[in-house]
């Protein structure tokens, strides 16, 4: 019977040594996750798996390195996001952006995001979360729970720069007013 590999450990065997069976196992872990994680943000499935290949793509080329620093999920999904975010910046990358966003904001299933924001049972801070309008949710979910920068979110809220700015401020001076 073979021992389970960390991940660390799967990491740094395909990075030194090209090791297939590592690569191999590190998607086996991580690809249907980083997928479903992807579909909550594009519904385009073509697009997701797309996404997926090219993360996984770069961890097998070398040209994204793990520095053992947090956990290898969020690793991992903080380059497929910025591949995601690249690929949504292509030709019509708005309109698919704009429909890809109705449809999470009228479905009925409530992401896992959305979920744990206002499942937080620290103090009143669920309930002042819930107490924000979607847009300004939307700004901290992307900032703050995705770590996007202010372009990225931009990008793929499909609003300008500024407002992601301004809907941050104001999201936090409502949670500090509503905590205070």
């Amino acid at each position: 019977m073979s021992e389970t590999r960390s991940d660390g450990e799967l990491l740094r065997a395909v990075a030194a040594d090209a090791d297939r069976r590592a690569f191999e196992e590190l998607y086996r872990r991580y690809a249907p996750w980083l997928s479903a994680r992807m579909r909550s943000r594009c519904a385009d499935a073509a697009v997701v798996d797309d996404v997926v290949q090219e993360t996984f793509l770069a961890v097998w080329r070398g040209s994204a390195r793990y520095r053992e620093e947090g956990d290898v999920a969020g690793w991992l999904w903080r380059i497929g996001s910025r591949r995601l975010i690249d690929v949504l910046r292509g030709d019509g990358a708005r309109g698919r952006l704009r429909q890809t966003l109705a449809r999470l904001r009228h479905r009925d299933e409530v992401s896992a995001e959305e979920r744990v924001l206002a499942g937080v049972e620290h103090g009143d801070l669920a309930g002042a979360l819930v107490r924000l309008s979607p847009e300004l949710r939307a700004v901290l979910q992307a900032t703050v729970v995705d770590g996007l920068t202010t372009r990225e979110a931009a990008v793929l809220l499909g609003i300008p720069p500024g407002t992601v700015k301004t809907r941050a401020m104001r999201a936090r001076r409502q949670l500090r007013e509503a905590l205070a």
